[in-house]
């Protein structure tokens, strides 16, 4: 007698297209049995022989879901007992010592064999760390985030910001791309042909480095944009009256910003305090994702520079403002999420 929960999971599996053949057999002999059909009429509807729909059948009744999955087997005994195996995860998980940061599965053979004479080769090496699932050749980069109690709070002001925007207001994401580098390649890139992908020269020529300074509209997600030759508090205070004449006077402004030195220096604060329609948000220290104008620097980064050829620092500015016109004339604004799901555009 089959449960309603425990037939749906088997029917599942019989469904499932990824799942291991013998494994679907066990479940239709499973699903068959639960109907009341003989050993012998299982058998020749799943391809089996009577013996097998009688032990999964008898595996079942004592060890439930269990039985559709393989016993352990022996197999053949480990050349390297547990002390050895404990040795080469002890060892890829430390530091090398010298002047080498980082462990081969050769250098780890080695000092195996140096240090505690443990005769074993390169390749057994990677079986072992590979059935383990370590893998002391990658490294993933990570950020402390400070001790701030209020951080969740913060996060959380903006991510309420993004959802329900202001009325009556502006909503602007704000920060600055700097040293975007203004690079041509030696040679043309050849273009892609079928079968074969874009061919690119590794060479370049650096041209200088250009800096952008952009405020995204949150609502509609259009994107102002400004080439800057400084990025102080100067530069930052002009921009923000640039913003100030262009949005019209009955509206506030809300700003969404990190805590740049040019955001929060003594010459901004005077200026907002000065124009107290304006009402700064700011991202917790190394929060920056939660600074929405990073999407749009990154689609930026995606569609001009990581591709583009530029013979000159001008070269680069030109094409920054032009990619902000024809983005602006399709823009849509992104949709952001704060209850674990994707972030997709509107």
């Amino acid at each position: 007698m089959l449960g309603g929960r425990r037939r749906q999971k088997l029917e599942a599996i019989v469904r499932r297209p990824t799942a291991p053949m013998r494994m679907v057999v066990r479940a239709r002999i499973v699903l068959a049995a639960a109907a009341g059909t003989p050993n012998a009429r299982i058998a020749a509807e799943v391809g089996a022989d009577v013996g097998t729909a009688r032990r999964v059948r008898h595996r079942y009744v004592t060890e439930g879901i269990a039985a559709l999955d393989d016993r352990p087997r022996p197999g053949r005994p480990l050349v390297y007992d547990l002390d050895a195996r404990l040795a080469v995860v002890a060892t890829a998980t430390s530091l090398p010592p010298g002047a080498a940061t980082a462990w081969s599965h050769a250098s780890i053979a080695e000092h195996l064999n140096e240090q505690y004479r443990i005769p074993i080769s390169a390749s057994q090496i990677g079986r072992i760390l590979a059935d383990l699932d370590v893998k002391p050749h990658l490294v993933r980069g990570w950020l402390n985030r400070p001790d701030d109690p209020a951080f969740f709070a913060k996060a959380r002001a903006i991510c309420d910001l993004y959802r329900n925007p202001p009325a009556n207001a502006v909503l602007l994401s704000i920060d600055e791309k700097t040293g975007i580098q203004a690079k041509s390649r030696k040679h043309p890139t050849r273009p892609v042909r079928p079968g074969r992908p874009a061919r690119r020269e590794f060479e370049y020529v650096r041209h200088g480095t250009v800096s952008l300074m952009a405020a995204m509209n949150v609502v509609d997600g259009t994107v102002h944009g400004k080439i800057i030759a400084r990025n102080d508090s100067a530069t930052f205070v002009e921009f923000l009256t640039e913003i100030d004449a262009q949005v019209p006077a009955h509206l506030a402004i809300y700003l969404v910003m990190d805590n740049g030195s040019s955001h929060v220096s003594k010459a901004t604060k005077a200026w907002l305090e000065a124009h107290p329609r304006f009402h700064v948000t700011r991202t917790p220290c190394h929060a920056s994702w939660l600074n929405m104008i990073e999407i749009w620097f990154s689609v930026l980064t995606r569609k001009v520079l990581r591709r583009g050829e530029f013979a000159s620092r001008q070269a680069l500015a030109d094409k920054i403002i032009e990619f902000i016109g024809e983005y602006n004339a399709k823009a849509r604004p992104f949709r952001w999420t704060y209850d674990g799901q994707p972030l997709k555009a509107a």
